[in-house]
């Protein structure tokens, strides 16, 4: 384990759906490096991963989007899921403190379908970018340069496309926090 990032604190945007292996990758890639990291959604209690079209494990969620401060947190990750996706992106807490990270110059990390959030909120306009190669259109509409690679890093904006990814985006991820 490494101290590289002890005292850094990160939350994780989910809803319902997340793709899990989007969150737990990159949780276990910031806790292995120092990091502490909280779970954020929608609601408290419990959410529910999934394997891709299947539902997976069940997540205690340590604040909800409501009750969360930017204040408390050195960067943001949101993964991918397409029903996570769709419904953070409509969620104006969520939308809050992505915006707010984004004001605030934080790292903001976004694999597969979690990128739509960005597209939702206008701050991929004049970024390059990549995702889930479906969000391509999304993506460019809003204002984006999509490129097809592993890992984008355009200022404090993070991407990858697949779970495929991860181990690029991980160390890109703990990079920018370095």
């Amino acid at each position: 384990m490494s101290n590289a990032l002890q005292g850094k604190h990160v939350a994780i945007l989910v809803t319902d759906g997340f793709e899990q292996v989007e969150l737990t990758s990159p949780r276990d890639a910031l806790k292995a490096a120092g990091a502490s990291v909280d779970i954020l959604a929608d609601k408290s209690g419990k959410v529910e991963g999934w394997n891709h079209d299947k539902p997976a494990d069940s997540f205690t969620v340590d604040k909800t989007f409501e009750n969360a401060s930017l204040a408390d947190y050195d960067a943001i990750v949101l993964p991918g899921g397409v029903f996570n996706s769709d419904n953070i992106r409509m969620d104006t807490d969520a939308q809050s403190l992505v915006l707010e990270a984004a004001g605030s110059g934080k790292p903001i990390a976004v694999i597969c379908h979690g990128a739509w959030i960005l597209a939702s909120t206008d701050l991929v306009r004049g970024k390059t970018i990549t995702s889930f190669p479906s969000l391509k259109d999304d993506l460019t509409n809003a204002g984006a340069d999509w490129v097809d690679q592993e890992v984008v890093v355009d200022g404090e904006l993070i991407s990858s496309r697949t779970p495929d990814d991860l181990p690029a985006f991980n160390k890109a991820l703990v990079a920018a926090l370095s």
